[in-house]
């Protein structure tokens, strides 16, 4: 790091990655307050050390008011260290709080505050007590206070506070006191400790830091109009903005009015508890610790430990419970050694005893599914024990009878088709944009599907149209904008249910960055915006505009209107499945199904059935209880741990794609590589580093039709000569990296929370490693041999197959053969492959395939064909098969494609049972 950069980590641009900057800092401070120390007396060498120090301690100390630790008595330690040119006292002092933030010393240690010598702890004396089978540690959390008190008396009220702990406290908090809404707003987006925020009324609102880039930087991530805020309405519009960014915090106000009257109104609908000024300073400590407690506790899980420990008599339908059959046995007896005791004490195919029954749940199982909706920001929640797979068929079965027109991403994941011919919903498919260059495609372009709705308004079936379905964010990253995309849906029909299928996604619910981007985000930002005065003058003006709010279904400027929906006719009908085993601490199979539905007791009594036909009677408690703690995970540190996620997705790509040799052959897709220019409206091109562009990718995000996750990297490997299937293999058999997902020429590599520093150099190092063979083994070839490796990369990365647009259904298969629309009744035709007599194949390359392209009878799909790579549908049952589709399948060359074996050919249904079905046809 040199001096251009020791405090751009630390400016409001790189805000989002400010915590792993901050520590970065701290460490880099430590290592030139050592050379500062062993260069003391060496003149002028010691005396621009002094001075480097000093510019980084001033970097450092432009935000530190946000944090608790190190605190104001050990900064001024350091302060007064430096000022004094005393270089050994600085280095001790630096160093312990760079290693105290770094292990986690400061949340247990006392002495880690304290700026003396005596009872120094090393890293490894601060190792979780757990490790030798101790006692835990309590977690440690701090709390923000908001207050209009003199900050010369913060550090008392902090001492106070402290000395308020109990040994029967199941948390350990310390406070952090700032003195303005500017500051606690900054605090906030800082601080991913904080669990809670204390707001004392009289403070005011501008910072009293040298801050100058603080106004514009809060402008674009709290919706905050300073200028609008009504007197004496200053704190509630805190705890307003606060909840926007930090929702799962704990707000409590204590105010000099009478909070007996406020307490009443709409204002103080964020807060958990008001209290009359600072009157009971122990009840609100014991709040806060209950507070957190609430988001702690796991209903679920905590029954399941309690019910391991008792002595339990099981005469059901489940001999591994309790362990007899297994520790007993002399042939098994290792399956116990391997998974331990736990695991097997706490199976049980009862649902009395507190364990609760998934199907019908009255006890932990409702508490935690309630948690879970608070949690996530749903108005409900329901757990999946079989993968979003089958949650995804459970709501299109709940939502959808036979003959609803479904307006759906032709390259959404498979189970979304089944759950079509399992409930007769009548797909109507739209088209992503396609990134040929990988072999993947993108996101379906709002255009494409106002496009569709707009095309069955003019033909008289927008009443049949029930759900628009879509993935967001996709395999490969792509993020939709759901607030823009669900408000001008429903200007066109303003009862649609929308499936958002956010499998990869589950986690960006905690994340500031990610939240503008989800369903469930976008519902409560619509159902606000459609209640406010504010957007009945905006809806009245354009009403005004644009025929009395009337749309002509073939007016095609429509396409390119923003259209606004009535907010008297509008309901907000939002569905949200995740894969909480994707992207958060649960087992494999954990998915949940979250309901933001204002039309939900229509919904209910199919849900519950759709629920009872997928769901088995027997699921795994275990699953379930992993379920709950993902959600206490997320709840209290999913803040932190999805900022630290992005931020070393960040450096990831930073470090694959300016490195000067490991670029040559493999480098990460960009946003401008993965999204078309008339998508990216804000024109940004690449996420920086950590110390990047932070402030482009926010408005980009919040304005662009289509953003890029950067936690889903797209690695190009082609120009390296390797396909992604290759390149896979030889990442794990190699170098033990583990990769899901690939394509023709690249691999997904996805951060996580469970990814760390060390993670990302072993991929790091793999790269350069192949990179550094690639080279020495060019060098040596002569020119023929650089001719073949030339081939090989050019047949990767420029001789791409077309991607094939879906085609259409047959006629036997569409109620309107003459219509625009292409949705078509899948259901009829999935089953009619069931009898083999209505089939035949033909085989891929053979000249039949040609000639019945060119002269009939036209092949239409008997099932469906998914080549993994990529991983969508490329034929439906019912589907014309085109010579698109077949040129596309003869250029594959991965190993697995779902639905089709070489040695039999494509599976058609014959042209006679169409014919048949056609003539007698009712759907």
């Amino acid at each position: 790091m040199n001096d251009a950069t020791e405090s751009k980590g630390m400016e409001l641009s790189s805000v989002f990655a400010a915590a792993s900057a901050r520590a970065g800092l701290w460490r880099h401070l430590n290592a030139m307050a050592r050379a500062w120390a062993g260069a003391a007396g060496a003149g002028s060498r010691s005396s621009e050390l002094h001075g480097k120090t000093g510019r980084l301690l001033r970097a450092i100390s432009r935000f530190e008011y946000c944090w608790a630790y190190p605190g104001q008595r050990l900064l001024e330690s350091i302060r007064a260290a430096h000022e004094s040119g005393d270089a050994a006292t600085f280095s001790r002092l630096v160093q312990k709080v760079s290693g105290a933030l770094l292990s986690g010393d400061y949340r247990q240690h006392e002495s880690a505050w304290q700026a003396g010598a005596e009872g120094e702890a090393s890293l490894l004396d601060v190792l979780p007590p757990d490790t030798d089978g101790g006692p835990l540690a309590r977690p440690y959390f701090e709390v923000l206070f908001v207050t209009p008190g003199d900050p010369s008396g913060w550090q008392r009220s902090a001492d106070d506070m402290r000395r308020m702990r109990r040994s029967d406290d199941q948390f350990v908090y310390s406070p952090v006191h700032v003195g303005s809404f500017e500051d606690a707003a900054l605090a906030t987006m800082l601080n991913t400790t904080l669990q809670a925020v204390v707001i004392i009324d009289g403070f005011g609102y501008e910072t009293a830091h040298d801050i100058p880039d603080l106004e514009a930087f809060l402008d674009r991530h709290v919706e905050v109009d300073r200028d609008s805020i009504e007197p004496g309405k200053l704190a509630t519009t805190l705890a307003s903005a606060l909840k926007q960014v930090r929702p799962e915090l704990d707000i409590y106000l204590l105010s000099d009015r009478a909070p007996e009257l406020l307490a009443g109104s709409d204002e103080v609908a964020p807060i958990r508890r008001l209290f009359h000024h600072i009157e009971e300073p122990m009840e609100i400590h014991l709040s806060l610790l209950d507070g957190v407690k609430d988001r702690y506790e796991t209903p679920y899980f905590d029954n399941l430990k309690k019910y391991a420990l008792r002595p339990i008599g099981t005469f059901h339908a489940l001999p591994i419970a309790r362990g007899k059959s297994v520790f007993s046995s002399n042939w098994i007896r290792d399956m116990g050694q391997f998974y331990g005791t736990n695991i097997l004490f706490a199976e049980s195919s009862a649902t009395t005893g507190g364990l609760d029954s998934l199907l019908e749940p009255t006890g932990t199982i409702k508490r935690a599914q309630e948690a879970t909706a608070r949690a996530f920001g749903a108005k409900r929640a329901y757990f999946g024990t079989n993968g979003t797979s089958t949650s995804n068929k459970i709501v299109v079965q709940a939502v959808c009878k036979p003959g609803d027109i479904v307006i759906v991403d032709r390259n959404c994941h498979k189970s979304h088709h089944y759950g079509f011919v399992l409930s007769g919903a009548q797909p109507y498919y739209v088209e992503a944009f396609p990134l040929t260059q990988y072999s993947m495609y993108g996101a379906v372009p709002l255009r494409t599907i106002k496009h569709a709705l707009l095309q069955c308004q003019a033909e008289g079936k927008l009443d049949r149209v029930k759900v628009i379905d879509m993935t967001n964010c996709t395999f490969d990253g792509h993020m939709y904008n759901p607030r823009r995309v669900m408000e001008e849906c429903l200007a066109i029909k303003p009862d649609l249910v929308f499936l958002w299928d956010e499998a990869w996604f589950g986690f960006a619910r905690f994340s500031a960055l990610h939240r503008r981007r989800t369903a469930m985000g976008a519902a409560a930002d619509l159902t606000r915006r459609y209640r406010s005065k504010k957007y009945r003058e905006e809806y009245a003006k354009w009403r005004a505009e644009n025929n009395d709010g009337k749309l002509d279904g073939k007016d095609a400027s429509l396409l390119d209107k923003r259209l606004m929906p009535d907010p008297d006719k509008v309901r907000i009908r939002v569905y949200q499945t995740n894969s909480t085993h994707k992207s958060m601490s649960a087992f494999r199979q954990g998915s949940m199904m979250l309901v933001w539905d204002e039309d939900f007791h229509h919904v209910e009594g199919p849900f519950e059935e759709a629920f009872f036909a997928h769901t088995s009677t027997s699921p795994n408690l275990q699953l379930i209880a992993s379920l709950d703690l993902a959600r206490r995970q997320m709840e209290l540190e999913g803040y932190e741990l999805t900022l630290q996620m992005t931020d070393l997705a960040l450096r990831i790509r930073q470090a694959i794609n300016t490195h000067p040799l490991i670029s040559k052959y493999f480098h990460v897709a960009t946003p401008e590589d993965m999204i078309p220019a008339e998508f990216r409206e804000s024109g940004i091109k690449d996420y920086g580093g950590s110390e990047g562009n932070w402030d482009e990718i926010v408005e980009a995000w919040n304005n662009d039709e289509f953003a890029l996750d950067p936690t889903r990297l797209t690695l190009v490997c082609g120009a390296a000569g390797f396909d992604g299937t290759q390149f896979k293999g030889m990442l794990a058999e190699r170098f033990d990296i583990q990769i899901n997902k690939t394509s023709r020429n690249s691999i997904l590599v996805q951060t996580n929370i469970n990814n760390t520093h060390s993670d990302a150099a072993l991929l790091i190092k793999a790269l350069a490693d192949l990179s550094r063979e690639i080279e020495s083994r060019l060098s040596q070839e002569d020119a023929n041999g650089k001719a073949v490796f030339d081939a090989r990369v050019k047949s990767l990365m420029t001789d791409v197959p077309d991607l094939p647009n879906f085609s259409r259904f047959n006629d036997s298969f569409r109620d309107n053969p003459k219509s625009g629309s292409n949705e078509g009744h899948m259901r009829p035709a999935f089953f009619m492959a069931y009898d083999e007599n209505n089939c035949e194949f033909v085989k891929l390359h053979s000249a039949e395939v040609d000639k019945r392209l060119a002269d009939g009878p036209e092949m239409v799909s008997a099932n469906f064909v998914i080549p993994y790579p990529p991983g969508f549908p490329i034929m439906v049952p019912g589907q014309v098969i085109t010579a698109d589709t077949i040129a596309y399948m003869r250029k594959l060359d991965v190993k697995e494609i779902h639905g089709y074996h070489s040695a039999q050919g494509i599976k058609c249904l014959k042209p006679s049972t169409l014919a048949e079905s056609k003539a007698s046809s009712t759907h």
